[in-house]
C-alpha cells in the first residue's frame, strides 16, 4: 500500500511540512499512492492542546482516518510519504501485528520518544515512538493495532536527545549510538532473530550541508551517501516491509537532487 499523508499537525505550526510532502509526490508521479485527507479543525496558531499534545484533536481525526483505511485493505507492506513523524504510529503498528519479527528502524536526528508531559514543545512528532511503546497518552492508545518493545527500536543519525528521552534509551539499552557501523548494526538486529524491517526516514537526520531542505537541522548528520549505503545494506540483509520519507520542506522539485537515490531506495 502506498499512502501519501502530509500531515503537518504533528509539529505544531510547521504547515510547510505538508507542502514539502506534496513536492515529494510530484516527484514521484505514482499514482498508486492514496491520499488521507487532512482534517479540517482548526490548527497552528489556532491549535488546541489536550493532555499535553498540540492540535491534539486534528490529529487524532486523521489518524483515525489512517487507520481505517489500512484496515481495510489489509496491506502486507506499507510505503509513506509524509508528513511529520507522529503519523508512524499507525503503520508501525499495524505492520508489527502483521510481522511478528519487525525491527524499527529510526533514521532521525531527533530520538522522538517523549511522553506528552515531558516534552519541552508539546508537539506530537515528538512522541511517536513513546506512543508506540504504549507508554504514550493513552487516550491515544485506540490508534494503534499494537504496541512495540524497546528491543525493536534502531536509531540511525540521531543526535539531538532530550535528557528525558536520554533516559529512557539508557533504561532499556536501546540502540543508539553516535556513529552507526552497519555491519554491527545488522549483526545486532540479527542476534535479536528480526528478519522484517520498518524504515523511517526523516530527511533531518541528514548532514545540513549535503541536505538543508528539512523541518530542522542539526549539524554533524548523516552524510547521503552513507544514509543509501546503509538503506542498501538492510534492504540486502532483511525483508523491508515498510520506510517513509518525511518532513522535507522543499517546494521546488530539482531541490529534491541530492535525496533523489533516498527517496527511490524507500518508495520504489
Amino acid at each position: 500500500m502506498k499512502i501519501y499523508f502530509p500531515q503537518w499537525q504533528g509539529s505544531g505550526t510547521g504547515q510547510d511540512i505538508e507542502s514539502g510532502a506534496k513536492t515529494i509526490l510530484e516527484y514521484l508521479n505514482d499514482a498508486e499512492f492514496k491520499k488521507i485527507a487532512l482534517s479540517k479543525i482548526p490548527s497552528g496558531k489556532m491549535e488546541t492542546q489536550k493532555y499535553h499534545i498540540n492540535n491534539y484533536d486534528a490529529i487524532v481525526e486523521q489518524l483515525t482516518h489512517l487507520k481505517k483505511e489500512i484496515d481495510s485493505i489489509q496491506p502486507h507492506s506499507i510505503q509513506t510519504i509524509g508528513g511529520d513523524c507522529g503519523l508512524e504510529i499507525v503503520p508501525v503498528s499495524y505492520l508489527n501485528q502483521k510481522h511478528p519479527n519487525l525491527g524499527v528502524i529510526w533514521f532521525d536526528a531527533h530520538a522522538d520518544i517523549n511522553r506528552p508531559c515531558d516534552s519541552p514543545s508539546c508537539n506530537f512528532h515528538g512522541m511517536p515512538l513513546r506512543t508506540l511503546l504504549g507508554e504514550g497518552e493513552e487516550n491515544m492508545n485506540s490508534l494503534l493495532f499494537s504496541t512495540i518493545e524497546a528491543s525493536q527500536i534502531h536509531y540511525i543519525g540521531v543526535r539531538d536527545i532530550d535528557q528525558t528521552e536520554q533516559e529512557r534509551i539508557d533504561t532499556d539499552n536501546i540502540y543508539a549510538p553516535i556513529n552507526v557501523n552497519i555491519e554491527d548494526l545488522i549483526r545486532t538486529l540479527k542476534s535479536k532473530n528480526i528478519t522484517h524491517l520498518y524504515l523511517h526516514f526523516d530527511f533531518d537526520c541528514l548532514e545540513p550541508a549535503d541536505y538543508n531542505k528539512t523541518y530542522y537541522q542539526v549539524p554533524n548528520g548523516l552524510k547521503i551517501s552513507d544514509a543509501e549505503k546503509h538503506i542498501t545494506a538492510l534492504n540486502t540483509n532483511f525483508t523491508i516491509v515498510g520506510s517513509s520519507v518525511l518532513e522535507s520542506i522543499t517546494t521546488i522539485t530539482s531541490e529534491l537532487k541530492p535525496i533523489e537515490n533516498i527517496i527511490n531506495l524507500l518508495m520504489k
